[in-house]
């Protein structure tokens, strides 16, 4: 029998933390509540979860500084909670690495659906295979991403990017020099299940030109007043 999926709950509201537990557990989640960042940081070690729920207003470390610290040595997916619905606030989170952004009050309907399209877009990829790239993937010079195993390999080195960035690239690089509106990519990526606006798109590609350097055979291009392309040239 398969283990059961963790998810870390991190909220300093004790009555909400033990409501989305309780949310989840029904979904078949094993989780574990911590209530602020310093606790947080020292379960997830222990714990391992697949998925963190993370809170922004916690006492001590606040949620921002929680992301930025696991983000410097692990890509689990992250969903932020919080009742600041500033487009700021969102940007700002996402930039940090989380995954997604959830206004409370939410739903509870919702709240599952989204970690199940994360833990979904973020299931174990399958071993890469030391012959070359196989299975779904695109390949340009000096890069290969991989949709099958979720790796990219840029000038010979292993890019490290969390699921949705890959998503995003992947389908940028397999229409190359088809243009895209925001809209297109937003719902081609996070799909119905997801309420964000157009400037999460413009954060997740703005991560990838920092990751990839410039190259003369490709490029990630905006097109003014549109969207973006994968552009290749010729």
């Amino acid at each position: 029998m398969p283990s059961k999926q963790k998810i870390l709950i991190v909220d300093d509201d004790e009555n909400i933390a033990e409501l989305i537990s309780l949310y989840l557990i029904k979904e078949c989640y094993e989780t574990r509540i911590v209530h602020d960042g310093e606790s947080a940081l020292q379960a997830f070690p222990v714990f391992g979860p697949d998925l963190i729920l993370l809170d922004l207003m916690l006492p001590g470390i606040d949620g921002y500084q929680v992301c930025r610290e696991l983000r410097k040595d692990t890509q689990v997916p992250v969903i932020m909670l919080s009742a600041k619905g500033e487009v700021f606030d969102k940007v700002l989170g996402l930039e940090l690495g989380a995954d997604d952004y959830i206004i409370k009050p939410f739903d509870s309907k919702e709240l599952v659906a989204r970690v199940k399209a994360v833990l979904r877009r973020t299931a174990s990829p399958a071993p890469a295979a030391p012959a070359g790239p196989q299975g779904q993937y695109v390949e340009f010079p000096d890069l290969v991403v991989n949709l099958t195993n979720y790796s990219v390999v840029c000038k010979g080195r292993s890019v490290e990017m969390p699921p949705k960035e890959l998503e995003l690239l992947y389908f940028l690089a397999s229409s190359p020099n088809q243009v895209f509106t925001r809209e297109q990519l937003l719902d081609h990526i996070w799909g119905y299940e997801y309420a964000g606006d157009t400037r999460t798109v413009d954060v997740h590609i703005k991560r990838l030109r920092e990751k990839l350097d410039d190259h003369p055979a490709w490029q990630l291009s905006t097109v003014w007043g549109i969207g973006y392309k994968f552009e290749v040239k010729r």
